[in-house]
Parts: structure tokens; C-alpha cells; sequence
């Protein structure tokens, strides 16, 4: 059998992202963002942290406000569904924040080059955008073989991927639908994985669709068991967004003190996303859970 990677997550965050890490979060877009690893990077005081991601969501935004973060390399910050983070805004504003702009693809490109273990990554993006005015990573150049303009966009390899997932096995193989993002892209580029499962399932269960995993358990550090890890994001085939939680944040975040509050009943005033979970409710969850079922065709994969 496999050895076992399972930790709590204070454990994972302890052990795997240091002060001034370059760690990637919320690589499924709008889905599946690891908000529960956020919490604890902010209750832990991570401090001089470099983020990477295309669309945060909030969770940056959060993380700015903690003052745990240095550095932002993205293509969106804010909150999805009434537009400016706060606490983003103010941190740019007072010069307290290095941001690097991106777009969706060139984010996505740095990242493969990042996998593939090349310096850079030719694409035709960017090209005529201003992009070039924040973004040092993003150079010009021409196509040794048609002469044609291109951007080369230098390959981004963060210190910790941090993944929320449907289902993993101990050993870190997991299952991962949906809309992905650029989750496999982060997690081969990064030093290290770690994954945060919704539920933990036998190594059979992940074999038996091996279409479906995510990443080669080697390059995974730490699993960490965690229901409602991405609430209040959606995680496809558990739980639908929480646009309540958005909208709450947005009011809450609107000032520096206002923050805290929120920060006070959410982050540092529980220990654990078990107490998270207490505290959000259970007619709130109820109210999030799937329950139209939809699922896949089966497949075979006999011989």
C-alpha cells in the first residue's frame, strides 16, 4: 500500500508554505478555490506571501487583508459578483502591493512552461495589449522560423499548489471535474501539491478512472480532508455557490474595520473548518447542496 500523505490542514500549512512562498490558489476559476488553506495561511500570520492565480475570487482579496501578502501575480482580483476587492484596491492604492498583471492566457502559459521545465512559453496573446507595462515576465520577440511577432511569457514555478478537490486517496492520487482551470498546469509546475479533498475514497476507487486523476501522486506533499473546503466557491457535484457569502463580504470589506469584524467571526474565531462549518449553519448548507444529480456516462476500461 501506498504510504499515507493525510494531515490536518494547520499541519500541511505548517509544514509546506513558509514566509515569502510563492504559492498558487484558486486555479479552477471560479470553482473550487481552496478558501479553508486561505483561512489557516491567515490564522498561521504567513507573512510576505506571493500569490498566483487567474481568478481569485475573494480569496485574495482576504489574504491582502491579513497582511500576509507581498506580491500578486494575476489576471483578476476582486469579487466576482459585485466587482472591486476592497482590501486589493486599498493595499494598490497605498503602494503596499506588487501586483503583475496578467491575462487568463498568459497565466496559463507561464504556468505550462513552468511544467514543461523551459524557460518560456511562445504565444501569439498579448501582443498590441499594455500588458507589457506591468508585467516584466512578457517579452517580445520573433519566430526563428516564420519571422513572425510573438510573446515569449517566462514560466512561472510556485513553491505549493494548493488544490481543492472531489475525492482523494491517501496517497495523493485524486479525482478532480469540472472546470479545472489551470489546476493541472499549477500543480505540475509547483514544488509541491497539496490537495484538499471533499471525502477520502480507497486507492481502488481512483484507479478504476484513470482519466480523471488530476495530477501523479508524487508531486503531492500533503492531503487533507476537509468538506466544505472551497465554500463559499462551488465544488461541482457537492455543493453550488453561496452568492449570499459574496454579497456579505462585499458589504463587510468596505472598510479596513469592517474586514476585521468579518475576519473575527470567520477566520480567527474558529480553529478548525469543522467549527467553520458549525458556524455557517446548517439550513445555510442545506440550501447550498446538489440536488439535481447529473452525472457521467460510465466507461470501460476492461482488456
Amino acid at each position: 500500500m501506498p504510504d499515507s500523505k493525510q494531515m490536518t490542514m494547520a499541519e500541511a500549512i505548517d509544514r509546506f508554505v513558509s514566509d515569502g512562498s510563492e504559492i498558487a490558489l484558486g486555479c479552477g476559476l471560479e470553482t473550487c478555490i481552496p478558501f479553508s488553506a486561505g483561512h489557516e495561511l491567515m490564522r498561521q500570520e504567513k507573512r510576505h506571501l506571493a500569490l498566483i492565480g487567474p481568478i481569485s475570487d475573494i480569496l485574495f482579496d482576504q489574504l491582502v487583508g491579513a497582511g500576509c501578502v507581498d506580491r500578486i501575480r494575476a489576471a483578476w482580483v476582486g469579487n466576482v459578483i459585485t466587482g472591486s476587492g476592497y482590501n486589493f484596491r486599498r493595499a494598490v492604492e497605498s503602494g503596499a502591493l506588487d501586483v503583475e498583471d496578467h491575462s487568463n492566457l498568459t497565466m496559463t502559459m507561464a504556468l505550462r512552461a513552468g511544467a514543461a521545465g523551459v524557460p518560456f512559453m511562445p504565444t501569439l496573446t498579448a501582443l498590441g495589449s499594455d500588458l507589457f507595462r506591468t508585467n516584466r515576465r512578457l517579452k517580445k520577440m520573433t519566430c526563428p522560423f516564420t519571422g513572425r511577432p510573438l510573446v515569449a511569457v517566462q514560466a512561472i514555478r510556485p513553491d505549493v499548489t494548493v488544490v481543492s478537490v472531489q475525492r482523494a486517496a491517501v496517497s495523493g492520487n485524486a479525482h478532480a471535474w469540472g472546470n479545472l482551470g489551470v489546476s493541472r498546469e499549477a500543480s505540475l509546475a509547483s514544488r509541491r501539491v497539496i490537495l484538499v479533498a471533499e471525502e477520502l475514497v480507497p486507492e481502488e476507487t481512483i484507479r478504476s478512472d484513470p482519466n480523471r486523476i488530476l495530477i501523479p501522486s508524487f508531486k503531492v506533499g500533503a492531503v487533507v480532508q476537509e468538506p466544505w473546503s472551497a465554500h463559499p466557491s462551488p465544488m461541482p457535484g457537492f455543493y453550488n455557490r453561496d452568492h449570499q457569502a459574496f454579497l456579505e463580504y462585499q458589504q463587510a470589506s468596505k472598510t479596513a474595520q469592517g474586514f476585521l469584524g468579518w475576519r473575527n467571526r470567520w477566520v480567527d474565531g474558529v480553529t478548525c473548518r469543522a467549527d467553520y462549518i458549525e458556524v455557517l449553519g446548517e439550513d445555510r448548507r442545506r440550501d447550498l447542496i446538489i440536488t439535481h444529480s447529473a452525472p457521467s456516462v460510465p466507461v470501460e476500461f476492461g482488456y
